[in-house]
């Protein structure tokens, strides 16, 4: 079966079966599935599924990836820019265009994709127990401009009124701080397991020593108590808007 043909019958432009073919983009999970239909391949390029989802990210990501997918529990601490699970389109793309060395058109396309379709860990079931610290610095900063700016914080107040998810900011005029080491993400399993995951330039870690999971898990303890409660890191999020 030949490019056009394939393309017809699974909604691609030809263009698209090409790049596929030639490793140019990652194919989605929908496509590999209506493929396998098309080419009565029976299951065979089901297969693939996970690990053409994997490739959609990072390396260093991948593992987290996975563990976003089953963990019954998100905990994060963010720094320097809005955590990719509450990211709009927009300022996701304007995040991989700042990118240094630059990426191409493609490889931003299939990573913002890939970036939106993370957010599906909000609806699916059971609804996992998450929440966020957030900078006070990271709302302020204006990356993509005042229009992506106003659409994400618009989009952190959407997410932020789901009863499973809990926001707060960390302001910045705090006279005390008990995450100063940096960004973190703990998560909880479906067996039980919890895990730390650290993520620096190009290279992460998952911990899984209790030692290291138990300190951060105090560090984060410590710091929601620090932070605007829900309830005032909406209000907060609701008046930078209006500023914006």
């Amino acid at each position: 079966m030949g490019r056009a043909e394939l393309g017809s019958r699974t909604g691609y432009s030809e263009s698209t079966i090409a790049s596929f073919e030639q490793g140019r983009r990652i194919p989605s999970a929908e496509f590999i599935a209506r493929a396998d239909e098309v080419l009565g391949a029976h299951g065979v390029l089901l297969e693939l599924v996970e690990e053409m989802e994997r490739a959609q990210y990072p390396p260093f990501f991948r593992d987290a990836a996975k563990l976003e997918r089953e963990a019954v529990e998100w905990h994060v601490y963010d720094t320097r820019v809005v955590n990719g699970l509450l990211q709009t389109e927009d300022y996701a793309r304007s995040v991989f265009t700042m990118h240094r060395p630059v990426l191409d058109e493609e490889t931003i396309g299939q990573r913002v994709s890939a970036r939106l379709a993370r957010q599906q860990f909000f609806s699916r079931k059971p609804l996992p127990t998450t929440s966020f610290v957030i900078e006070e610095s990271v709302l302020r900063r204006r990356l993509g401009g005042r229009t992506v700016t106003r659409g994400q914080l618009e989009q952190i107040l959407l997410i932020g009124q789901r009863r499973h998810v809990e926001i707060q900011v960390m302001p910045t005029d705090r006279e005390e701080h008990a995450a100063l080491t940096g960004p973190f993400t703990l998560i909880e399993t479906k067996e039980g397991r919890r895990i730390a995951y650290v993520e620096a330039y190009k290279y992460s870690r998952l911990f899984t020593d209790r030692g290291t999971v138990r300190e951060l898990e105090e560090q984060y303890g410590v710091l929601r108590a620090q932070a605007l409660t829900p309830r005032e890191s909406l209000a907060f999020v609701e008046k930078l808007l209006g500023e914006t």
